[in-house]
């Protein structure tokens, strides 16, 4: 059965051919609107950024994958996403596809349409993303000849499961990984014990992870190469940032968002507003573990779960809030939510593990906590004391638009593309770069 891809040639990307810019493919396994977390989002975000920078991209992603995995009917593929060229991989395999690519690491369904890709597309740089399900280790070989990326978006280079949560219980600080696949019901990659990842990862320039902690945590858990440090990032300010709306509601809340899983650690804070009648908790996202939360929550009027809401909404709840809380008791790669927050001038409390004190930190943006008892006081703070809320908002907008917004981050993911480029002595990507810098 010959797999296919549904191609745009009418995007801007397309249309760009007589200037400088470069050109930019990008693999991953999800892409909006067929998309389930913040990875599919940066990836996006990314690409839409080159794009207005005067480069070229094209988006390859498995849209068998999020078929297989989704419990809803999927949306139709987006082929044109402001100037980015979009190519749903799609095939009549269904999960045998992805499921072949989980077992086999290699591209079985998708090799063709994949390799004639990054054959006739020209393309100067290949950015790897989330691979997992797109054609495993064995992809991150197959653009030999150009530049080539890989951002982390997950632990997946150090952890089959890509979480590093052991046996869907407790952070994984040692290997068990057979046995932890099947408490997840995911058959054993056997590949992973043949050195493959690490032979196909040599074909690669530049490792990517988002937070110096991420970077450290593959290091701890064997990845032998360097990685640089290239944190996600949301787009500039805009005149109409601030214009999102009344508060949508009239008592004072404090604010979580993301998906309803074990994970997430709100299991440690709904417990805390039965003391806390002064404020809501108020709740956005759906997931598996939300009957087990809203069980916790029974007889709580001060907890609200709102559901699932579309991204505009959001920031209306981001703004409005006292602070936004980030409970994750697993080992995160970054915090999209934080800076989210930041960006609509909202205080954080996160949880004082894996990459949010380096974030909190770096901004001066919030506060962490650890216990039940740390949490309740730095609530209590931001609720009480309004100059002192005040302080942690502008320091986390100003964290956001100096650290983790557009103008910021991409000159340096550019950076690396340069700098891989002179390592591999193609001085016509280095110049074209610089020619593109001047421009701007």
């Amino acid at each position: 059965m010959e797999a296919t891809a549904s191609v745009s040639q009418t995007g801007r990307g397309s249309r760009m051919s007589g200037d400088h810019g470069l050109r930019f493919l990008m693999l991953t396994t999800f892409y909006p609107p067929l998309s389930f977390g913040g990875d599919a989002i940066g990836v996006q975000r990314l690409s839409r950024a080159l794009v207005r920078r005067g480069h070229h991209v094209t988006v390859a992603y498995d849209a068998d994958a999020y078929r297989a995995l989704a419990r809803d009917v999927a949306p139709e593929p987006v082929l044109d996403d402001e100037g980015v060229r979009v190519v749903p991989l799609e095939s009549r395999w269904g999960m045998a596809g992805p499921l072949l690519v989980q077992q086999l690491g290699r591209p079985v369904v998708h090799q063709r349409r994949i390799r004639q890709l990054i054959d006739d597309g020209g393309f100067d740089v290949v950015n790897f993303h989330n691979v997992s399900l797109v054609g495993g280790p064995r992809l991150l070989g197959m653009a030999p000849d150009v530049v080539t990326l890989y951002m982390a978006h997950e632990h997946w280079l150090v952890c089959p499961t890509h979480v590093l949560w052991r046996h869907g219980r407790e952070r994984c600080d040692g290997r068990e990984c057979v046995r932890c696949q099947l408490t997840y019901s995911r058959p054993p990659q056997l590949w992973r014990s043949t050195g493959l990842l690490e032979r196909e990862l040599e074909h690669v320039d530049t490792l990517i992870a988002m937070s110096e902690f991420s970077r450290d945590k593959h290091r701890e858990f064997g990845l032998r190469r360097g990685m640089e440090v290239l944190p996600y990032f949301l787009p500039d300010p805009a005149p109409g940032d601030n214009q999102v709306g009344a508060a949508p509601q009239e008592r004072p809340y404090f604010f979580f968002a993301g998906r309803l899983e074990k994970i997430k650690g709100l299991d440690d804070v709904i417990p805390v507003f039965r003391d806390f009648p002064d404020a809501d908790l108020v709740i956005a996202g759906d997931g598996d573990h939300a009957p087990v939360l809203r069980a916790l929550a029974e007889g709580l009027p001060n907890v609200r779960f709102l559901g699932r809401i579309a991204p505009e909404a959001l920031r209306r709840y981001y703004k409005h809030a006292i602070a936004l809380v980030v409970p994750s008791v697993c080992f995160e790669t970054f915090g999209i939510v934080i800076i989210e927050a930041f960006r609509q001038g909202t205080p954080v409390v996160a949880r004082r593990l894996g990459p949010f004190p380096e974030i909190v930190e770096q901004s001066g943006g919030g506060e962490l906590f650890e216990s039940a008892s740390e949490l309740r006081a730095a609530l209590h703070r931001l609720s009480s004391d309004r100059p002192h809320r005040q302080r942690l908002a502008a320091a986390g907008y100003r964290g956001y638009v100096e650290r983790w917004s557009e103008s910021a981050v991409i000159p340096r993911y550019l950076d690396l593309v340069r700098r891989a480029a002179e390592r591999r002595g193609q001085d016509h990507l280095v110049e074209r770069l610089a020619s593109l810098e001047e421009v701007a």
